[in-house]
């Protein structure tokens, strides 16, 4: 345990822990996994799609945290929004990682040949069957986040999106806020392309931190963001944990914020992805 302090989001009935550990293209990360956990991670966030539920189901059993302990995330892919294919993909999910409930469920991507009401319907079953302890969604606009909200007939705790200095997403994050949902930031590293900026350079070097960690402290010091950081190195997973404990000054914050930038998307997938806000 490095013994660090995470906060928790309270949202609804359930407690959010403020930083979660990312498992996209980890692949057999059992190691991994019981390695982040045994670091002091109480959130692991994972995908059928990603293909990596089987190594986070191992990885919890071997890092000898209680299931109790650990807030797990998964979601289903936008192949299976049809009400029947929504649940074989949930107990799919559920035999995977090994678990007979997930703490919070998410809609991957939106599929615009499949009415919204389909998944939202199914989301609110695998609920009220104690399958998932909350729900909500991933990669929605706002005017689909209204949607969903609307058509769902249980209540939605999460928006997960990218978010990071390079992209703008203030109105997603806003109207995030105003719902009373907590926004989960994947890619919060821009998937490495952060790590060589000279803004987040010269505040780390002020801070005495690395650019990761000005990275991450920039989106949890908004408040109402939890991010998903990835990594396979035990030393970057421990320095990770490590920003609830420095403050970026106002300064700061507002010159990471003017990193965004017109190309600064990573996640975009053609057919998938909605009209961004």
């Amino acid at each position: 345990m490095t013994g660090y302090a995470i906060p928790k989001l309270r949202v609804q009935d359930a407690d959010i822990p403020g930083i979660g550990f990312g498992t996209s293209s980890l692949g057999d990360c059992a190691q991994i996994v019981a390695t982040a956990l045994k670091l002091g991670y109480r959130h692991i966030d994972t995908a059928w799609k990603y293909g990596s539920e089987r190594g986070v189901g191992e990885g919890m059993r071997a890092s000898g945290i209680p299931r109790g302990e650990i807030f797990l995330c998964t979601k289903v892919s936008h192949e299976y929004l049809r009400g029947d294919d929504f649940a074989r993909s949930v107990d799919e999910s559920l035999a995977n990682l090994g678990v007979d409930f997930i703490d919070l469920l998410l809609v991957h991507w939106p599929n615009p040949e499949i009415p919204l009401r389909e998944p939202m319907t199914a989301l609110a079953k695998a609920k009220r069957q104690g399958l998932a302890r909350q729900i909500g969604v991933a990669n929605f606009n706002i005017a689909l986040l209204d949607e969903a909200i609307s058509l769902c007939p249980e209540p939605l705790v999460n928006l997960q999106a990218e978010c990071h200095p390079y992209i703008d997403q203030r109105k997603l994050l806003d109207a995030c806020r105003a719902r009373g949902i907590v926004f989960t930031a994947y890619c919060p590293l821009a998937r490495g392309r952060l790590l060589r900026d000279p803004v987040l350079a010269d505040i780390a070097a002020r801070n005495d931190r690395s650019l990761a960690q000005v990275a991450l402290r920039w989106l949890v010091q908004q408040g109402n963001i939890v991010p998903i950081p990835r990594s396979s190195n035990p030393a970057r997973m421990t320095e990770n944990l490590a920003i609830f404990d420095f403050t970026l000054t106002e300064d700061e914050m507002k010159r990471i914020g003017g990193l965004k930038r017109a190309d600064g998307r990573i996640a975009d997938p053609a057919g998938r992805a909605p009209a961004w806000d």
